[in-house]
């Protein structure tokens, strides 16, 4: 986790904001009080080292990137650092960039791109800014690494002919021995004393197609003997006919993501790259790109090829994932739980993917409270998953409006209610705030008649200690209502208790002279038979039973919750009657609840339980 130092930065068109202090902070810190980025020129779109030299002083004091490759829906880790890039980059008066590291058209849909665009835009965060050439108009920061292609390939050339890459014709099995491991130096490649000429006229046969898919490979040219078996001559470009989703059948070669990404922010003039630890391998290699594109080389003709790339170049950092228990979030295996139907789809509440995330009912603000609060650190560690409902119910704690609700109904029969009010038609009207603090929600209004519906855990025949609800002779409270005794119960043929007796106390109504005349220890919450609103509550829950579900390789399907999910039919007060789709509700004692965006409606009122007021799981 970081320290809880405070710094105060100012955000981007606002005023100063305290924000927590991590590593990345202070590096931003450091290098704008140095001026590292002070003299960069940004022409308005992503270009090479001419196409930005054109521009005007970049406007933007750092700039960052949400990254992801659209092949999946984002889950709660990639919310994690969508918080921070675009984060860092309002409070340090800077610009995030929305790209889509789309190279591997094998496993990239369209679907998956506008899933990831309306995730970030749900979380609070855009991609457009003010444009400085065009006042009143705004400028896209939306990118696509396939818009890079042509540009890459270039790269690619320019390597080759600085001596720096080469056509390897191996099979991969031969490549993979030929690499060495940890104790082993890898052993050079056949063909890596290739002449530039020859790489080149290779090169432009695998991009005319002339080669078969997994003939060939471009690698860079490094050391088969570097400790840092990534610098072995790493793979920049395969051969793979596969149909992409952007550009079609443009290409028959496809970069790698190793090659593409540090170029992707070098076009982009991105100042600070921050990804997650998995990648710190790869920095020697980042550096070392780029650093190579900068660099002018002599062609066989004697003419000079310029530098592709003007520094200061961008530099990568690396943050430890968020690691929750209880959840997981291999693509892989919450494709699998999607497939298999242990799950309803990729936006099933118990899912932590965004989609999932929203319809359970967690809010922007309660994940931006959660990435603020776990910080930025370059140690692993894993939190628990309380600490996403805590930064749930304490964002909802002054925002949602209350209500009652009665889960597992039983009726509850006031037996002297005709004798009190005069008819059992009569209903006593009631009230009660929509928000404890917040008085301009104004008030809920229900009633209370004959019969209302209890919780039927409200009701023991025989109550163990420390029990203070309804049981023959105790007397309890209806909540915002009246005093009752309760004396007794009816039950069917089987002993089971099918409802609950009781009488009301005269002249105990709350909010009256006489309410405190009688002393009760409980308080009951309930909704009116004639006044209820039938509802379907889905009571989610976590839906792993084990902390590390596929910890040292085991079977994550065995640790499935058979109990993380109970739909029971139930009824709420009649201030909800009209409540629209995804809407938040403290059901008072029960816990935080939402309207079910897809499935909730006009006359089938259907309520996700997102969280209880308390940790259910805390031992």
């Amino acid at each position: 986790m970081s320290d809880h130092k405070s710094n105060t930065h100012a955000a981007a068109g606002g005023a100063p904001a305290l924000k927590p202090s991590n590593f990345l902070r202070s590096i931003i810190e450091r290098d704008l009080e140095a001026g590292t980025y002070a003299g960069r020129r940004f022409a308005g779109t992503p270009g090479d080292a001419a196409h930005h030299a054109a521009g005007e002083p970049d406007p933007a004091r750092i700039r960052t990137r949400f990254p992801p490759e659209p092949n999946g829906y984002l889950h709660i880790g990639h919310a994690k650092s969508i918080c921070l890039n675009f984060g860092l980059a309002r409070d340090f008066g800077g610009v995030c960039h929305m790209r889509f590291d789309d190279t591997n058209p094998e496993k990239e849909e369209q679907e998956y791109v506008d899933s990831i665009l309306d995730a970030v835009r749900w979380l609070g965060f855009g991609w457009e800014t003010l444009d400085p050439a065009q006042p009143g108009a705004t400028r896209s920061h939306l990118f696509y690494a396939s818009n890079y292609f042509d540009f890459m390939y270039r790269a690619a050339e320019h390597l080759i002919g600085a001596g720096l890459a080469y056509v390897d014709e191996q099979t991969p099995e031969q490549m993979r021995a030929n690499r060495g491991d940890f104790n082993t130096p890898g052993t050079d490649s056949p063909f890596r004393s290739r002449t530039v000429a020859e790489n080149l006229a290779r090169f432009h046969q695998m991009r005319a197609g002339e080669l078969p898919d997994g003939a060939a490979v471009l690698r860079a040219r490094i050391d088969m003997a570097s400790p840092n078996i990534n610098l072995r001559d790493p793979a920049l470009y395969r051969i793979k006919r596969a149909t992409h989703h952007a550009t079609g059948d443009t290409w028959c070669i496809y970069p790698m993501y190793t090659f593409a990404h540090p170029i992707e922010d070098a076009l982009e003039q991105i100042t600070h790259s921050i990804c997650t630890l998995e990648f710190e391998d790869q920095r020697p290699f980042y550096d070392w790109l780029l650093e190579r594109l900068t660099e002018p080389h002599t062609r066989a003709d004697g003419s000079v090829a310029a530098g592709l790339l003007a520094k200061p170049l961008p530099r990568q950092y690396e943050f430890a994932r968020l690691n929750i228990t209880y959840i997981i979030t291999s693509k892989r295996k919450l494709k699998q739980l999607v497939d298999e139907n242990h799950v309803s789809g990729w936006d099933d509440p118990r899912m932590p993917t965004i989609v999932g995330l929203r319809r359970r009912g967690y809010t922007p603000e309660s994940l931006q409270l959660l990435a603020e609060r776990t910080g930025a650190s370059k140690a692993n560690s894993w939190i628990d998953y309380s600490w996403l409902d805590i930064a749930l119910r304490d964002d909802l704690e002054g925002k949602a409006r209350r209500a009652m609700a009665v889960i597992d109904p039983i009726p509850l029969k006031l037996s002297n209610w005709a004798e009190v009010f005069g008819s059992d038609a009569h209903t006593e009207p009631c009230h009660a705030p929509a928000h404890p603090q917040r008085p301009e929600l104004g008030q809920r209004d229900f009633s209370l008649g004959r019969e209302v519906w209890v919780e039927r855990d409200d009701f023991a025949e025989q109550p163990p200690k420390g029990f203070f609800r309804l049981f023959p002779g105790n007397k309890v409270r209806l909540k915002y209502g009246y005093v009752i005794e309760c004396t007794g119960c009816e039950k069917d043929a089987d002993g089971r208790v099918t409802a609950v007796l009781a009488r009301v106390v005269p002249d105990t109504k709350s909010g009256t002279p006489g309410a405190d005349a009688v002393k009760v220890k409980g308080v009951i919450t309930w909704v009116g038979v004639h006044d209820g609103v039938a509802a379907e509550l889905r009571l989610y829950d976590r839906l792993f039973t084990e902390a590390q579900p596929d910890a040292g390789g085991k079977d994550f399907l065995q640790a499935l919750n058979p109990a993380s999910k109970t739909i029971v039919s139930g009824f709420v007060e009649p201030s909800l009657a009209a409540i629209g789709a995804d809407e938040r509700v403290q059901f008072e004692r029960h816990g935080y609840f939402v309207t079910d965006r897809l499935d909730h409606g006009a006359g089938k009122p259907v309520f996700n339980r997102i969280t209880g007021l308390k940790d259910g799981w805390a031992k």
